[in-house]
């Protein structure tokens, strides 16, 4: 800007001198007429007399400018100037790409591309918590989070099964953040939690996390995600162990359930997690494979769970055996709960009349239509509908063993941690072995402080088909129909992935946290 000051003030100097030296006497006495007076008094100065001029021949001739040639000098010297700035102004502004170059569509590939014409994707939360909002929403959690977000799991915090509301996320709650939040500072302080009760722990509290893993390497825990590792599901999982196990882990009282063991292979688990170390500990994981393996286990999947079986083993955590014995559910499968013998019924299923009851439940009745019954696959078309039925008692006795397991190993141990590995159909809309839990504590113990909050949900590296979702995007939930909405259920409390998931994969993302 000063620069063009400057300039316009040379340039009217420039024209001032080049009128007041060139210009005739004459021709200043007429400065104020108009234009049409000064172009006829140059005219009459142009068209002298020839004989004056050639009387006045011995005379050297004097320099004399006309008005024209004057303002035609100033316009030379504004063109000069121009031409300067003209020629300066730009090397500031080259560093910048034209305008049109971000928007125009057909403009040079050189021009749009950035990264040498590579694509980065932008870099997404592999932890989400899923809000008990109606539709449920995801709100992604920073990487500097999640290991906080694990020991107070660890801690026996529980997972809120209310929506979670903050300024950040939600502006509607900005007046009432300002107005309770130092009261609610004050009642963390006292131990106090949001809605007057003493925070759960003691004789009478348990906690459990619940680990769906199919490990299957699929998606996001894929091979090529993952730096070409395998069995991707389990590491994430004793990654997430490290952290939910460290607040109990001295305390001998966290314990990990296998709902792919057999309850006949407990003594198989407690002899390995017995074996001394050293050059045998091979010998003893061929031992822990075979025995798994002869009490009906799957051995494939029992050498996908040998990384959490490790861990258990370093951290001195127990493990528990859950999953009904093979021949028993093979009883069932053929006949129906009813051809069970009612002493092997009794070790399963603590709490009958509960059982029988949660069968009536309208909540229960839409988890069973749209997820318990999804999985089923007929094989044969002579009885479809019987083989459905002995189908779902299959399911909800697996479901009740490996829950009446877990709650008795808790009740009989004070302020303990059960973290559970299970397949995803089995945990998936918390109607599974995680939603009998509350209701087999309360009957082993009357006094018990364990309810829905107790018990969290981690869905790790899911994807679309396994949430039952017809679309690229996770389902979030059932029961969508405004029938349904008072038994709507949410997936899941999180989840965790091996590597950035999707954008296509999450739906009714939030701020991230």
């Amino acid at each position: 800007m000063l620069r063009f000051i400057f300039l316009y003030i040379v340039l009217v100097f420039a024209l001032a001198s080049s009128v007041d030296g060139f210009v005739t006497p004459q021709a200043s006495r007429t400065y104020h007429v108009s234009l049409s007076s000064l172009q006829q008094q140059d005219d009459e100065l142009v068209d002298c007399n020839e004989e004056n001029i050639q009387s006045k021949q011995h005379i050297e001739p004097q320099p004399t400018t006309n008005r024209r040639n004057a303002i035609k000098s100033a316009a030379s010297i504004a063109a000069i100037t121009t031409g300067l700035v003209s020629t300066q102004q730009p090397q500031q502004a080259s560093a910048l790409p034209a305008i049109a170059s971000f928007s125009n569509p057909f403009a040079p590939s050189a021009l749009k591309s950035t990264n040498g014409g590579k694509y980065i994707p932008a870099k997404r939360c592999t932890a989400y918590l899923i809000d008990q909002t109606i539709p449920p929403s995801l709100i992604p959690y920073r990487a500097s989070r999640e290991a906080a977000i694990l020991k107070n799991l660890g801690m026996g915090s529980g997972t809120s099964k209310t929506p979670f509301i903050e300024e950040d996320i939600n502006l509607n709650n900005v007046l009432n953040k300002a107005v309770f939040g130092s009261i609610n500072t004050v009642k963390k302080v006292a131990g106090i939690s949001e809605d007057g009760a003493i925070n759960k722990s003691g004789p009478n509290y348990q906690s459990f996390v619940f680990l769906g893993a199919n490990f299957d390497d699929t998606y996001t825990a894929s091979p090529e995600k993952n730096g070409g590792n395998t069995n991707n599901d389990a590491t994430l999982a004793v990654g997430l162990l490290t952290d939910i196990c460290k607040p109990k882990e001295r305390n001998g009282n966290t314990a990990i359930g296998l709902t792919f063991a057999p309850q006949g292979s407990q003594e198989v688990l407690n002899a390995y997690l017995s074996s001394s170390g050293g050059s045998s500990v091979d010998d003893a994981e061929q031992k822990l494979i075979e025995g798994l393996s002869s009490a009906g286990a799957n051995r494939e999947l029992a050498k996908k769970h040998l990384p959490i079986i490790r861990f258990a083993k370093k951290k001195r955590c127990t493990l528990l055996a859950l999953s009904p014995n093979p021949s028993d559910l093979a009883t069932v499968q053929k006949g129906g709960l009813q051809s069970l013998d009612p002493q092997t019924r009794d070790t399963y299923v603590a709490d009958a009349q509960g059982f029988i009851s949660l069968t009536q439940d309208p909540k229960f009745k839409l988890y069973t239509d749209r997820s318990l019954l999804k999985d089923f696959v007929p094989t044969s078309n002579n009885d479809e509908k019987a083989e459905q039925a002995n189908y779902f008692a299959e399911k909800i006795l697996v479901h009740e063993a490996c829950a009446t397991a877990i709650s008795k190993w808790a009740t009989s141990h004070p302020d303990s941690l059960v973290v559970t590995i299970a397949p995803i159909p089995d945990v998936r809309f918390m109607g599974g072995i995680n939603g009998r839990i509350p209701r087999i504590c309360q009957s082993m113990n009357p006094n018990t402080l364990v309810d829905e909050e107790a018990v969290t949900t981690v869905l790790l590296n899911p994807n679309a088909k396994e949430t039952l979702s017809e679309s690229k995007f996770l389902r979030l939930e059932i029961g969508t129909a405004p029938a349904n909405w008072k038994y709507q259920t949410k997936l899941a409390d999180y989840l965790w992935f091996s590597s950035m998931p999707k954008v296509n994969m999450l739906p009714r993302m939030m701020n991230e946290q």
